[in-house]
């Protein structure tokens, strides 16, 4: 009989020591990890405040005189800092490595002691059970004392708290393991999402790279060229907004019961929401925390907020973003249509308008227009997305004489995607001359997209 307690007592004890060899070596592995993943924190903060660096200096920008050296400068930063954040990217997806490293040996050396604990517990109830099922009558015949046989009944009592006790642990340890995989699969979901976001970011190092040769090319390096470029690009825009008037001005009102309601939130800003933190910082020239460089309706550059357009104004939002920053989708939807208007007439005149453009058709009768892109091949038309999927990157194309896009809001029922050569003819401006195609809605189809964006 006090050989079974013997047995069973220095099972629980090879069980326990067991498990410390198990919790030593894990200890010892992610002592080593964590040693690596504090060097990688050092690094990553080293680069945040790089990045800071940067975006301060090219916050600074903004306020500055328009030349071809202050666009370079941009550029030039811009490029630094997508540099910068290709590197802090790297160094996160390492850091997620390691701590999917770290949670990978947690839950392998839990799941070895509940394997073990498991197999203590089994036997410890079979043994249990035999001292269990002596009875009286038995003990006293084999030669043993009403004394001995309560002696073992108070270690059967103690064998019996030991043992729910190791079941508790064994809880404790599945709890541990579901609690390991659970942040392990976070991680992995993190991983991924940092891979997207370097994908992202190198093509947007190599769209900004590309606008800064196309600049330096276009201008030849010289500060008249640029600004006659400028001058260009402002003229052209006005004789195209008198001629687009007159277009819309000839299609037919969509009904008042075709406007979807407007409400805050019902879409989202086109960019993420790391972009939109760098917003507040450049309110102090802008009088807003959205990066809104030029506002919709009949208004002055950078006024308040009007609600009109009224056939004159500006038909929508314009938000400052670099060169190469991911525009992403404000909502659910399909792309109705893609187009690039930066081509020539044949008397050799450029048509800027909206430059590279994308227009998502939204199941609540809103379309959206993402305009003077750098890149507007991300997407092509008939294809479905989703709110917040990346659709193109920000540039300077078409009219745009400075980074930025161009969000327009529209009733879907009115939108009509137009070949302008074919309703105006030659001898009209570069855009009907070269015959260029974008979205035209009547006038009342314009609607303001700080009515359906989030608040404020």
């Amino acid at each position: 009989m006090r050989s079974v307690r013997s047995i069973l007592i220095l099972l629980f004890f090879a069980a326990t020591l067991g498990g410390f060899a198990h919790i030593a070596e894990a200890d010892t592995a992610t002592s080593s990890i964590q040693a690596q993943i504090d060097q990688s924190n050092a690094q990553i903060q080293h680069l945040k405040d790089d990045i800071a660096q940067l975006q301060t200096q090219l916050n600074s920008t903004t306020a500055q005189k328009q030349t071809l050296q202050s666009a370079i400068n941009g550029l030039n930063l811009n490029i630094q800092k997508l540099q910068k954040s290709i590197s802090l990217t790297q160094a996160q997806i390492g850091q997620q490595d390691l701590q999917i490293g770290t949670l990978a040996t947690n839950i392998s050396t839990t799941t070895d002691s509940i394997g073990a604990s498991q197999g203590e517990v089994a036997d410890s109830l079979r043994q249990l059970d035999e001292l269990d099922n002596q009875p009286l009558i038995v003990t006293l015949l084999s030669g043993g004392t009403l004394s001995s046989f309560f002696d073992e009944a108070e270690t059967l009592e103690s064998l019996r708290t030991n043992l729910e006790s190791h079941i508790n642990d064994l809880a404790s340890l599945r709890t541990n393991l579901q609690t390991s995989k659970s942040a392990a699969q976070s991680k992995r979901d993190q991983l991924a999402a940092l891979n997207t976001q370097l994908g992202q970011q190198k093509q947007g190092l190599v769209v900004a790279q590309a606008a800064q040769t196309a600049l330096l090319k276009q201008t030849k390096n010289q500060e008249s060229t640029y600004q006659q470029l400028i001058a260009t690009k402002e003229a052209q825009e006005t004789a195209f907004e008198n001629t687009l008037a007159q277009l819309q001005s000839q299609l037919k009102p969509v009904g008042s019961g075709t406007v979807p309601a407007a409400g805050a939130g019902v879409l989202q800003w086109p960019f993420s929401a790391s972009v939109m933190a760098t917003c507040p910082a450049k309110a102090k020239v802008l009088k807003n925390s959205d990066c809104i460089t030029q506002y919709f309706g009949n208004t002055d550059f950078s006024t308040a907020n009007p609600q009109v357009y009224n056939n004159m104004g500006h038909d929508g939002l314009d938000i400052g973003v670099p060169i190469g920053t991911p525009v992403l989708a404000a909502l659910d939807g399909t792309v109705l249509a893609t187009g690039n208007t930066d081509i020539k007439a044949p008397n050799g005149q450029m048509c800027y308008s909206f430059g590279k453009w994308v227009m998502l058709q939204h199941p609540n009768g809103l379309d959206t227009l993402y305009a003077h892109l750098s890149d507007n091949t991300v997407v092509s038309k008939g294809q479905t997305v989703t709110t917040g999927q990346l659709i193109g990157y920000s540039g300077m194309t078409g009219y745009a004489t400075g980074p930025h896009l161009h969000l327009g809001v529209y009733v879907g029922a009115g939108v009509q995607i137009m070949d302008l050569g074919q309703w105006r003819g030659s001898g009209g401006t570069p855009c009907t001359d070269a015959g260029a195609i974008l979205p035209v809605a009547p006038t009342n189809a314009y609607l303001n997209p700080l009515s359906y964006l989030p608040a404020l």
